[in-house]
């Protein structure tokens, strides 16, 4: 086997695959290393699986509706066993997938734990390799050290191998996997509580949007515990129980430690070649993605920028396009969708409020109303849409929406906001109706103005 090469890449991942792809595209000489699966957190243990089991989910909800729209008859027990039967045969089906690309793509794939062992060589399972670029994809892990006995629960790896639904699950975190995962449970059948430390979810996120989702879990059937630091995690014969700081303990059959991820550098002999990292572990890069080795690139969660799969992609596309085809593209990391799957679902794109504000006068437009479809069943979700625009050159610097079909709004929207539209451009905008989507097109009038507050 040939053993010097062009570009060799750690991690066959979402990230890795596309800049390892692109770069033989141009011409280079390339290999990828892995020591798990080829496709990497989001196609075999991330948003692929993640999503098979919110749809399973959703179809509770679904089979409820249908009876408020005059069907009769309409029952159904969900069997977990199935489902995971199902789901591994899709994600063997999308790695034999990512396989061929990269076979096609005349990628060489090494399966096996890689090791920086000098500059410009890595080894994997004792051989050596030489190239003079190494590219750093090895994404991230679930963290488990946020309180002690965190190592007892299950992660969101484990989560979706279950084969047996939980009667009750402590869901451990307030951020996207966490909510996201105490939905899809409550809504296959389990008993759920939602602990975290803040008063509201999704920290980071707009808080009309928090506020609003907080209410829809709760009306879900979810306990929330919030706003109580949570002291460690204790299993026993009779399941999980969690001890919080005022001396409350909450208790359930199943846990998922949903308290964050960290990068996967440990290991890989970074430190060794003098390769910065921070204080979380991630590789420090420069908007290119160089790390403060020369030769040395690194992209996706492992630096901890902008941890989304489509990020990874454009990062790994930019740096083969740089190295290997003379292009000077960079990755826009200001605005970047990003969506929850929980039920309902919510996507946003662009600045929250609270950051506008601190930029200077903004204008807020909200719509909120019950969907047609569920107030014809007889439900009670609601749908929230708000742009947040600039108060002084009417251009809309953020789109936020919680309810059904919200990342499929968004999605389309954030094309607007990467061109830069204005809420005239909205307001002029020629509504397709009867959508949710219209209300986007629909504000008229801001729901407030504020001054703004200058930054520190």
């Amino acid at each position: 086997m040939n053993t010097t090469f062009d570009l060799i890449t750690l991690g066959a991942g979402s990230g890795g695959v596309a800049a390892s792809r692109r770069a033989a595209a141009h011409g280079a000489r390339v290999l990828i290393a892995e020591d798990s699966r080829v496709g990497g957190t989001c196609v075999i243990r991330g948003c692929v699986p993640k999503k098979l089991m919110m749809y399973a989910a959703g179809f509770s909800h679904a089979l409820e509706e249908a009876r408020g729209f005059g069907w009769t008859g309409v029952s159904g027990r969900f069997e977990m066993a199935r489902w995971a039967d199902a789901k591994a045969a899709e994600i063997d089906r999308l790695e034999g997938l990512y396989r061929t690309m990269l076979d096609t793509a005349g990628v060489t794939l090494a399966m096996g734990r890689a090791r920086l062992s000098g500059p410009g060589e890595v080894e994997i399972n004792g051989q050596r390799y030489q190239a003079p670029r190494i590219l750093i994809a090895t994404g991230g892990a679930p963290a488990r050290d946020a309180i002690p006995g965190l190592e007892h629960a299950m992660t969101s790896n484990e989560v979706l191998d279950m084969r047996e639904l939980p009667a009750s699950v402590l869901v451990i975190g307030g951020g996207y996997i966490a909510v996201e995962f105490a939905s899809i449970l409550a809504g296959l059948g389990s008993r759920v509580t939602l602990a975290f430390r803040a008063e509201l979810p999704l920290r980071g996120f707009d808080v009309d949007l928090r506020a609003r989702l907080a209410a829809s879990l709760t009306e879900r059937g979810i306990e929330l515990a919030s706003g109580v630091d949570l002291s460690s995690l204790e299993q026993d014969v009779e399941g999980f129980r969690l001890l919080r700081a005022d001396g409350s303990t909450l208790r359930a059959k199943a846990a998922l430690n949903a308290t964050g991820r960290h990068p996967n550098t440990a290991g890989l002999g970074l430190e060794d070649l003098g390769v910065t990292l921070a204080s979380d572990g991630s590789v420090v890069v420069d908007a290119d993605s160089r790390s403060t080795v020369p030769g040395i690139w690194a992209i996706g969660d492992v630096t901890n920028r902008v941890n989304l799969t489509p990020v990874a992609i454009a990062e790994g596309r930019a740096f083969a396009d740089n190295e290997f085809a003379g292009q000077r593209l960079r990755v826009d990391h200001r605005t970047v969708a990003s969506a929850v799957f929980t039920d309902p679902p919510m996507a946003t794109i662009g600045l929250t409020e609270l950051q506008a504000c601190a930029q200077g006068p903004v204008a807020v437009f909200e719509s909120e109303f019950r969907p047609m479809k569920t107030a014809f069943a007889g439900g009670t979700s609601r749908t929230y849409m708000k742009l947040v625009v600039d108060g002084l050159n009417d251009r809309v610097l953020g789109v936020h929406m919680l309810g059904t079909d919200a990342p499929e709004i968004v999605q389309s929207l954030a094309v607007a906001l990467s061109c830069g539209a204005t809420k005239r451009d909205f307001d002029r905008t020629i509504a397709v109706h009867p959508t949710a989507a219209e209300e986007f097109v629909l504000m008229r009038e801001p729901v407030r103005r504020t001054a703004g507050v200058a930054p520190a």
